[in-house]
């Protein structure tokens, strides 16, 4: 190698690193950018918390809707098994009696 590159190596490898070196983002540019991410994912938090407690909400409604209609199902099945009862009752005794 030359001697005039050996003598100019350093001084282009410091150059070229001030230039790149020069890129880099400050702590201030960085602490607002990571600010700004910070906001909107607190908000999403605080969307999802409610949309959460919306979903629970809904959960347990359902859940009790289904329970109600388990009970008036074994209600209906009652008052069915009585119906069939009263008609077999009344078919008997349209059966006994004599006809005029």
């Amino acid at each position: 190698m030359s001697r005039s590159f050996t003598k100019f190596a350093p001084l282009a490898v410091i150059l070229v690193g001030s230039l790149a070196l020069g890129g880099c983002a400050t702590k201030g540019f960085v602490r607002e950018q990571v600010a700004a991410v910070n906001q909107r994912v607190d908000a999403l938090d605080s969307r999802l918390q409610a949309t959460d407690a919306t979903a629970k909400s809904a959960l347990a409604e359902a859940q009790a809707a289904s329970g109600q209609a388990q009970n008036n199902g074994q209600r209906l099945d009652q008052i069915n098994a009585r119906v069939d009862g009263i008609e077999q009752r009344m078919q008997e005794n349209q059966r006994k009696r004599p006809r005029n």
